[in-house]
């Protein structure tokens, strides 16, 4: 019999994605295992975003690990700074700590053909052979810069939402906030009341729905389910049933998504009167067509005296003011970029080189694409988590890493096992995937809601799930080894 080998395994990326995977991989018995985190601290995106008035969308009693369940949050919807501790405790109690080396940058995992190896190159020039690379680097990372006329010659600060300088002053200040979207509107609300003024440039309005956004957890409500976990679990468990609806929603056109989206219309009809500021507000598209707003706070504040809400597009931006296409020139002293990520470039900018020399750029040239979120063709004993296609319009992102994780575990247990060294799925099985995916997407509110949202990937076409939970189960609750190529030796 032949004794058992350890893989060596590097997950790349210490936020929701790579968190789980250290946790399974920790669970199913591996011992050889690295995560490397660029950043300081883990969390991924709510290490990275620290802007004023980050909130979290996702209720917090579903928006975290089904093995790590917290109790005693705040508030119904938590803020930034309380996930990003709840995501550093969780690594420490679970003791993954150790294995995690944050401020640590990969620029290129390159595969060798001969060896059937990884070499993994950090920023520092350090390098770490690998039998299996694992890119947990998540979809919101990279920041999107808008190239906007003149940026580079406004005299006063310019910050990126996603790269947010604490020390900032913004009281008292007349501030420009570009961008649409969750956080456009969280840090509209957030700056509003201290600010001198505040004009919030927008390219196109956005369906908000109206919700408490700052109602706080029960008060015995933490106390009760610390006491009694198997009733937390059971409301975990039911919280992730009830989210199906929202799958429902976006994939059919049923009485469902039509409440939402009257709902959606009744919040900005309610709470803005004003016709002109309305007609503004309101989207040329369906609601749910983009990524779902949820404010109790934004339409209060952008109708407030010292808040003005411009929709001519920007022309250029001088030393002091932003020129909109109208002629209309607006001072400004600080400008914040509340324009997203791109959310399509998952491990990049990291060099990723495959066998026979293949580039993730060249792979991906149409956009990126991926067998069930986990594999891409040409590159042997890569796998990705939370990687294309990942649900995050429709399914709790932490149920999808964990079993994506569980999906590759059993992948490590056949190379433990001597039965497999090199593992690579099919271009038939990916392109048969992706096939499937396209053709589920075809009738979904994103696709059919006319509009233009960042769920599109350079091809035209959405990268998300288009599956309900149970499917998303079924597909990871095994590999079928007929969809790869298995070597051994």
């Amino acid at each position: 019999m032949t004794a058992p080998r350890e893989p060596r395994i590097v997950v790349i990326g210490a936020g929701v994605a790579g968190i789980t995977t250290a946790y399974v991989l920790q669970d199913a018995g591996f011992t050889d295992f690295t995560v490397l985190e660029k950043g300081s601290d883990v969390g991924g995106v709510w290490y990275w975003n620290h802007y004023p008035g980050l909130t979290c969308d996702v209720p917090s009693q579903i928006y975290q690990f089904g093995f790590a369940p917290k109790p005693d949050w705040s508030k119904i919807w938590s803020t930034g700074p309380e996930i990003q501790r709840y995501h550093r405790d969780v690594a420490e109690d679970l003791g993954l700590m150790d294995r995690i080396r944050l401020d640590t940058e990969v620029t290129s995992a390159v595969y060798d053909d001969d060896a059937g190896t990884w070499t993994v190159t950090l920023a520092d020039g350090e390098h770490l052979v690998a039998d299996f690379v694992v890119c947990a680097t998540g979809v919101l990372q990279n920041p999107a810069i808008p190239d906007i006329a003149g940026l580079e010659s406004f005299a006063g600060p310019v910050v990126h939402t996603a790269r947010w300088d604490d020390e900032l002053a913004t009281a008292g200040k007349r501030i420009a906030v570009i961008g649409t979207g969750s956080t456009g509107v969280q840090v509209v609300s957030a700056l509003q009341p201290q600010a001198q003024s505040l004009v919030h440039f927008t390219r196109t309005p956005q369906w908000i729905l109206w919700a408490p956004m700052w109602l706080p957890q029960l008060p015995f409500a933490g106390a009760a389910l610390k006491a009694f976990p198997s009733a937390h679990h059971a409301l975990y468990r039911g919280l992730l049933w009830g989210s199906g609806i929202l799958a429902d929603i976006v994939r059919n056109d049923t009485w469902r998504r039509r409440a939402v989206q009257a709902y959606a219309r009744l919040s900005l009809r309610r709470q803005v009167p004003d016709g002109a500021l309305r007609e503004a507000l309101t989207p040329d598209y369906q609601p749910l067509c983009k990524r779902q707003v949820v404010s109790g706070s934004y339409y209060r504040a952008i109708r407030a005296a010292n808040a003005d809400l411009v929709t001519d597009g920007i022309a250029e931006v001088t030393e002091d003011a932003i020129i909109t296409s109208d002629g209309t020139r607006h001072e400004v002293d600080v400008i914040v970029l509340a324009t997203g990520f791109r959310a399509h470039d998952y491990m990049r900018p990291m060099e990723v080189v495959g066998r026979d020399g293949l580039t993730i750029d060249e792979a991906w040239e149409g956009g990126p694409r991926a067998y069930r979120m986990t594999a891409i063709p040409g590159f042997p004993n890569l796998f990705t988590v939370l990687g294309p296609n990942s649900p995050t319009g429709s399914i709790s992102l932490q149920h999808t890493a964990e079993r994506t994780a569980r999906y590759l575990v059993s992948w490590f247990d056949a190379f433990r096992r001597g039965e497999a060294d090199r593992i690579e799925v099919t271009e038939s099985a990916t392109a048969a995937f992706n096939e499937q995916v396209v053709a589920a997407l075809e009738p979904t509110v994103w696709n059919t809601g006319g509009c233009n949202s960042w769920y599109f990937n350079e091809s035209g076409v959405v990268d998300l799930w288009p599956f309900d939970r149970r499917e998303l189960d079924a597909m990871l609750s095994r590999p079928d080894p007929s969809h790869f190529h298995v070597r051994r030796g």
